[in-house]
């Protein structure tokens, strides 16, 4: 059952890491390229989500369990670290992070879909 967590309501998970990896990608490399001075850490954490949405997309296509497993952790804890983090220390995030304050400028999709991948993959062992 290891190749089925990309299919059924798998496949708008794929979709929707997707396009979280296409926006929050776009959104670094815009940010890193022309005004990585102003915010170096917010930007670099914007990439580093960017990668963990493309390992899950690729994972959930490739149907391999262990990988979105591990990628929903670093996802889960990442949003809860930095929304934290940018909550209680705001000067340290001159800008956001798709992460900050939980992804609110994502309209929390990031602090929820995370517990969605793991209800699927739970779901489906």
């Amino acid at each position: 059952m290891t190749g089925s967590i990309g299919t059924g309501p798998g496949r708008a998970l794929i979709a929707v890491y997707g396009l979280f990896a296409l926006a929050a990608g776009a959104r670094a490399a815009v940010q890193i390229a022309s005004r990585f001075g102003e915010a170096p850490l917010a930007y670099s954490l914007s990439a580093f989500a960017a990668i963990v949405y493309i390992l899950l997309t690729v994972a959930l296509w490739r149907g391999a369990r262990r990988l979105a497993l591990m990628s929903l952790g670093i996802e889960l804890g990442g949003v809860l670290l930095i929304g934290t983090a940018s909550l209680v220390d705001p000067a340290a995030f001159p800008d956001e992070t798709v992460w900050s304050a939980y992804g609110r400028g994502y309209l929390f999709i990031p602090l929820v879909l995370p517990l969605v991948g793991l209800y699927w993959l739970w779901r489906r062992r």
